[in-house]
């Protein structure tokens, strides 16, 4: 049985002018910030709208309840997720009780994939747990973001670094080396980041090896906010029981921004060169999400 958990959703307020309704969402993220994961214009245009009124605290969903081989439409998302944006309905669908994603062959961003931002209550801590697993045929080309994550304040990503101190996000990336070894590592936007893409901090799962297809890998995310100016927010990633970042972070210097306001469901290949393609369509299934917020 699929569960659904939604706890403390705000009420939302109609104003009736002839027949026009008004949700309860917020700001839009500015398109400055959305860059290179940016969904395609045409996708959304294609895509019903899953705008809706439910800004949730914690989510608790699995696929076990559709029927294998359906597609995972805009309004299915809403129901499980609430309110999400930017869902393509031709990359998703049910396999066995999971959640497959289609990545395209010769595109990159949002042309080739799924770029969803889940509303959630803005909230100084969360975390998140979730299931991921690669096709047994998947061309790893040269990586890709992947999987659920958190954005915080303007949640930048992109190539818009958190220098401002107006925010930040928290992601995950698959990754091949010319030397052909295959890994997650943390992609992370904040205050402090060196330089202008997202931070790896020089950490990957496995620490040595690679990953491999057809397996079954459990991701846990932590995130609180920092206060003001200081360095006490906090990042944790652990994959399959092993720490892969755990340490202090100033993800922003505004306090007006500090607030973690989405869960991320970003997976395309990219990068924005040609050889982050792949010639083939890829898949990548998920199961197990849940999200709590811990303030």
């Amino acid at each position: 049985m699929k569960t659904s958990v939604i706890l403390n959703t705000p009420a939302c307020l109609l104003v009736l002018l002839g027949v026009m309704a008004v949700s309860c969402t917020k700001d839009a993220t500015p398109d400055s910030l959305l860059k290179a994961d940016q969904p395609a214009a045409s996708d959304v245009a294609a895509a019903a709208d899953v705008s809706i009124s439910a800004i949730n605290s914690n989510l608790s969903v699995n696929w076990d309840n559709y029927a294998h081989g359906v597609t995972y439409t805009s309004s299915n998302a809403a129901t499980d997720f609430g309110n999400i944006s930017s869902w393509v309905n031709n990359r998703a669908m049910i396999s066995n009780g999971n959640l497959r994603i289609t990545l395209l062959k010769n595109a990159l961003s949002g042309a080739g994939g799924v770029i969803g931002n889940i509303d959630v209550s803005d909230g100084s801590a969360y975390e998140m747990d979730y299931d991921i697993r690669f096709h047994s045929q998947f061309d790893w080309s040269r990586g890709g973001k992947v999987g659920f994550g958190f954005s915080v304040g303007d949640g930048n990503t992109g190539g818009d670094p958190g220098w401002d101190g107006n925010g930040g996000s928290l992601r995950l990336m698959w990754y091949q080396t010319d030397a052909g070894r295959v890994f997650f590592q943390p992609y992370i936007y904040y205050k402090d980041q060196p330089g202008q893409y997202g931070d790896t901090f020089g950490k990957s799962y496995p620490s040595s090896g690679s990953i491999t297809r057809g397996t079954t890998y459990h991701v846990h995310m932590y995130i609180k906010s920092n206060t003001g100016s200081n360095t006490d927010g906090h990042v944790q990633i652990v994959i399959n029981g092993t720490v892969v970042l755990d340490r202090a972070i100033r993800w922003t210097t505004n306090d007006s921004k500090r607030l973690i306001r989405n869960v991320t469901f970003h997976t395309f290949r990219g990068g924005s060169q040609s050889y982050w393609q792949s010639t083939t369509d890829g898949y990548i299934y998920y199961d197990n999400l849940v999200v709590h917020k811990i303030q």
